[in-house]
């Protein structure tokens, strides 16, 4: 078959020609119920019998790879796509650089891969499980709708891990498929393998952080697996990739989008207190902008509070923003309430430079805003 165009004649849409490998595609049909079972139960809450207008990949062609249409999700139609393979791969790098990438398992290394492999996996279901309910408090149609794309790719990119562990690691390879489903994220008896995924995403914010940052380290680590000496691996993680660009975008302008408002709102306060509703930040969440980035848009500092990591991504990654670092400088106290979020603006901002100097005037500062308070 043509590995360029996905053939959608079977159960499990495929470019891997799966109907000339019998018992690997057994294999997943018999996966297929419970995988549908498991997004009935921990998919997109609400909305499983919603017409969603969804792509779908018709090719891995990156010149037209996507077809676009409303489907309800359960009918999504999931499926195994791996990247053209290349002619006379050569490993790049490690102890066996320069020798041509396999296509079967090193047995030296089976374990390992397959630990990778199923981590991997893990990890995709899981971020499904942590925003199911994000769709009953979308701020819009446009964010519900690219809240189900992610979802939806994310359970593409779990059928792509499960493909390689039903065709490449035999019985322990279909034991590892059928945990995936068994896991749950948060779960106190069967949590899912890393921390990071068995955290909760209670609103949008987290949401647009989880795309943004989180995302954005799992597209390193696809980048890392895209130059696996396994070809079949490096294949499946490179188209992976190109549908994994579009959740760093849903984060890059969500957070983008969260602080410009926030910024609108304080510009039209002034000075004092600041009250934010639910309507303009979504479930009270901009504390958390507050405790991410120092903010200054077109000059007006608009937001307080740093943290260096977050900021320095915020700052190369949000062309035209001028994030101000000011470790410390300035104090930010916010309460959440549970209508409203309240965040107090000091009436005076200086820059505080790293010299003695700067920090007398910091300490300063500081009493000040002390004896204000009390």
């Amino acid at each position: 078959m043509n590995i360029m165009n996905v053939d959608y004649d079977g159960l499990i849409p495929n470019n891997v020609n799966l109907n000339g490998d019998p018992r690997v595609k057994a294999a997943l049909e018999k996966w297929h119920p419970g995988y549908l079972d498991w997004w009935n139960d921990m998919g997109p809450d609400g909305f499983q019998e919603s017409l969603v207008y969804l792509r779908t990949a018709a090719s891995v062609d990156p010149k037209g790879w996507a077809k676009f249409d409303y489907v309800k999700m359960p009918d999504y139609q999931w499926g195994i796509l791996l990247a053209p393979q290349g002619e006379d791969r050569k490993i790049p790098f490690g102890a066996h650089a320069g020798e041509k990438a396999g296509q079967e398992v090193p047995g030296e290394y089976r374990a390992m891969l397959r630990r990778l492999i199923v981590i991997q996996g893990d990890t995709e279901p899981a971020s499904v499980e942590q925003q199911r309910f994000l769709g009953k408090t979308a701020p819009s149609l446009y964010d519900m709708r690219n809240l189900f794309q992610v979802n939806v790719e994310e359970g593409r990119h779990l059928w792509a891990m499960v493909y390689l562990l039903q065709k490449y690691f035999g019985a322990d390879g279909r034991e590892e498929a059928e945990a995936l489903l068994q896991r749950r994220s948060g779960d106190e008896d069967t949590p899912r393998m890393l921390g990071a995924f068995n955290e909760e995403t209670p609103d949008w914010l987290s949401f647009f952080m989880f795309t943004f940052f989180t995302d954005r380290d799992g597209k390193m680590q696809l980048e890392a697996l895209a130059q696996s000496g396994f070809d079949p691996l490096s294949r499946t993680t490179r188209f992976m990739l190109t549908e994994e660009a579009h959740h760093m975008f849903v984060g890059e302008t969500g957070v983008g989008r969260t602080i410009e408002r926030t910024c609108q709102e304080l510009q039209k306060a002034g000075k004092g207190k600041l009250f934010i509703t639910s309507d303009s930040i979504a479930n009270n969440s901009v504390a958390v902008v507050l405790a991410f980035s120092s903010v200054t848009v077109r000059g007006r500092a608009c937001a307080f509070g740093a943290h260096p990591a977050p900021t320095r991504r915020l700052r190369r990654r949000l062309p035209g923003w001028r994030l101000a670092l000011e470790q410390g400088a300035r104090e930010v106290q916010h309460q959440i309430p549970a209508e409203t979020s309240a965040c107090r603006v000091p009436p005076k901002h200086r820059r505080v430079q790293g010299s003695a100097g700067g920090r007398r005037r910091q300490h300063h500062q500081r009493r000040r805003l002390g004896k204000e308070e009390r």
